[in-house]
């Protein structure tokens, strides 16, 4: 049985954007007094979208920043994020041709925490944003990964999209670069590829059907292959 829809994660898949992604944590959070190292953002906290990366951060810190301070955080993230992305090429080589060819074979959608203005941005800067039938952001649902809800969404969007039989989740395959995202993927019964941009093979190959080293790498052919 060929996949019938694949489904992107988009920081660190599609646009190299994790750097950025903890420079604008770190900055905002050095403005209230907290350190935040590389090695603790890659360990602790990529796989949390922002309100659960500075949520997380409160509780570990007693609950001393209130919801309005917590939402503050969260806007002026966004903002310095918007900053350094400018004039910065964001796509991993090769994403574009990637993201072309396997749109030309089945429905493509995007699952992410990062927030959906981050990534139209993006996509509309790249002339991507056409490729893709669906996009799910950090707003879109109440639980971000690891919990399924991204992923469950994304394949019901898709389902308007598919010919024939209702989608199946099991009909999906999902490219993803850290544990928590292909968690994400598996609870929610889709197929998985890791991607060792962030994390090594070691870390992947647990939740993974299948590991490449970049999105450059991705044939349709082999994710025919990974649904049967």
């Amino acid at each position: 049985m060929p996949v019938r829809a694949i489904v992107f994660d988009f920081d660190g898949v599609i646009a190299n954007s994790e750097p950025l992604h903890f420079r604008a944590f770190r900055d905002v959070l050095a403005r209230v007094g907290v350190d935040m190292s590389e090695r603790d953002y890659y360990n602790r906290y990529l796989g949390y979208d922002d309100v659960g990366v500075f949520s997380t951060l409160n509780a570990e810190r007693g609950g001393t920043w209130s919801d309005r301070e917590l939402a503050d955080m969260v806007a002026d993230k966004a903002l310095r994020l918007a900053e350094l992305e400018k004039d910065v090429s964001m796509l991993f080589p090769g994403a574009a041709d990637a993201i072309a060819r396997a749109a030309a074979a089945v429905p493509i959608a995007i699952a992410s925490g990062a927030l959906g203005p981050e990534i139209r941005r993006v996509l509309n800067r790249t002339g991507l944003a056409g490729h893709f039938a669906a996009i799910v952001s950090a707003e879109d649902t109440p639980l971000s990964k690891p919990a399924p809800d991204p992923y469950v969404l994304a394949v019901t969007l898709l389902r308007k999209h598919v010919d024939g039989d209702p989608l199946k989740p099991s009909e999906c395959v999902a490219i993803e670069d850290s544990r928590w995202g292909l968690e994400s993927a598996r609870i929610a019964g889709l197929k998985t590829v890791g991607i060792t941009s962030a994390y090594g093979r070691a870390d992947l190959e647990p939740y993974s059907d299948l590991i490449i080293a970049s999105i450059a790498d991705l044939n349709v052919d082999d994710l025919h292959r990974l649904v049967h």
